[in-house]
C-alpha cells in the first residue's frame, strides 16, 4: 500500500509521524473523507473547500492548493490500483515540543491514504439500522465550532461507544438544548405527512455534504423539506427516516431505542432519495 506523507508517496511500513506530532499529542488538525466511483470522486471540489474552511478556522496554513490535492488523490488510487476507494486527507499542526502553542510546529504534517471500499451490508439497506439515543451530548457550538472537521473526536467515541453497549449501530446525539443533533458519523432526517425534515445547521452540527446534496434532490423534486430544531419525539413519531454520510450514502433507521419508526423498515420517501442520489451520482462526480 502506498501512503502520501507530506511531500512523497511512501510504503505503509514507512509512512511514520513522529510522536511530538501535534495531532497526536493534542488531536490539532483537520480531516476530510471521500469517496470515489470508478475512479471519480463525489463532491471533490466541495470536500477540499470544506478542508480548507476548517483549517483557516484553527489557523493552521495548509501547504497545498486545490489542484496538488487532486493530483494527489488521483495518485494514491492509481498506486493503490484502486477504481472505488475510501479516501481520507488528514492534515495536522505538525511535529513541535510539548505544548499548546501552535507556533510551536513550523510545519503541517499532511496524510493521504487510499483504501479499498468496504460498502455496508446489503441487508441493512433493505431492513434499516437500529439507533440509540445517547446520553453524550454534542459539543457546544460557542465550545468547538461544529464547521470545523476536527482530528478531535472523543466527543463523538464517547457516543459511539455508549451506542454500542446498548446494542445500535450508531448513536443519536442531542445539543446542550436538547434538540436532535446528528449521529456520531453522519446527519439524520426524518419524513412526516410527506415531507423531509432535518436539524439545522443552528443545532451545532456539521454541515454535511451528502446532507446537502439530498435536500438538493428533494427540492428538485418538489419534495417539501424543512430545516429546523427538532426534539427527539418527533423521529418517535416520524413515518420514516434515514442517515446520511459519504460512504454510507442514505441509510434508512428501522428503530430508535428499540421503539420503531414508521413501518419499521425503509419508506417511500426515503426509497425514492436513494434512487434519485444513483441516477443523479454522476452529476456529483468528478
Amino acid at each position: 500500500m502506498w501512503i502520501f506523507l507530506n511531500d512523497r508517496f511512501v510504503r505503509k511500513k514507512d509512512a511514520l509521524i513522529s510522536v511530538f506530532d501535534h495531532g497526536f499529542l493534542y488531536g490539532d488538525g483537520v480531516y476530510e473523507t471521500l469517496r470515489a466511483y470508478g475512479g471519480r470522486i463525489f463532491r471533490l471540489r466541495q470536500h477540499l473547500a470544506r478542508l480548507s474552511r476548517s483549517a483557516s478556522l484553527i489557523g493552521l496554513d495548509i501547504p497545498f492548493v486545490e489542484q496538488d490535492f487532486i493530483t494527489v488523490l488521483r495518485e494514491a488510487m492509481k498506486r493503490n490500483d484502486l477504481s472505488d476507494a475510501y479516501l481520507r486527507i488528514t492534515i495536522s499542526r505538525g511535529e513541535g515540543n510539548i505544548g499548546l502553542d501552535p507556533r510551536l510546529c513550523p510545519y503541517p504534517t499532511v496524510v493521504v491514504i487510499s483504501l479499498p471500499l468496504q460498502p455496508y451490508p446489503v441487508e441493512l439497506f433493505n431492513t434499516g439500522v437500529s439507533l440509540a439515543l445517547v446520553n453524550v451530548r454534542r459539543n457546544l457550538a460557542a465550545a468547538l465550532p461544529p464547521m470545523i472537521k476536527s482530528l478531535n473526536f472523543l466527543n463523538n467515541i464517547l457516543a459511539k461507544q455508549e451506542a454500542s453497549r446498548a446494542g445500535g449501530f450508531d448513536g443519536l446525539m442531542l445539543n446542550g438544548e436538547g434538540h436532535i443533533a446528528e449521529c456520531t458519523t453522519s446527519n439524520i432526517f426524518f419524513v412526516k405527512d410527506g415531507c423531509v425534515y432535518t436539524p439545522s445547521v443552528a443545532c451545532g452540527i456539521l454541515d454535511g455534504i451528502t446532507r446537502e446534496t439530498v435536500l438538493s434532490l428533494a427540492r428538485e423534486q418538489a419534495l417539501p423539506t424543512e430545516e429546523g430544531r427538532y426534539r427527539p419525539d418527533a423521529l418517535l413519531e416520524a413515518d420514516e427516516c434515514f442517515l446520511t454520510n459519504t460512504t454510507m450514502e442514505i441509510m434508512p433507521v428501522q428503530d430508535i431505542d428499540k421503539r420503531p419508526i414508521g413501518k419499521e423498515r425503509p419508506g417511500p420517501v426515503t426509497d425514492r432519495l436513494r434512487e434519485l442520489f444513483r441516477a443523479n451520482l454522476p452529476r456529483f462526480l468528478e
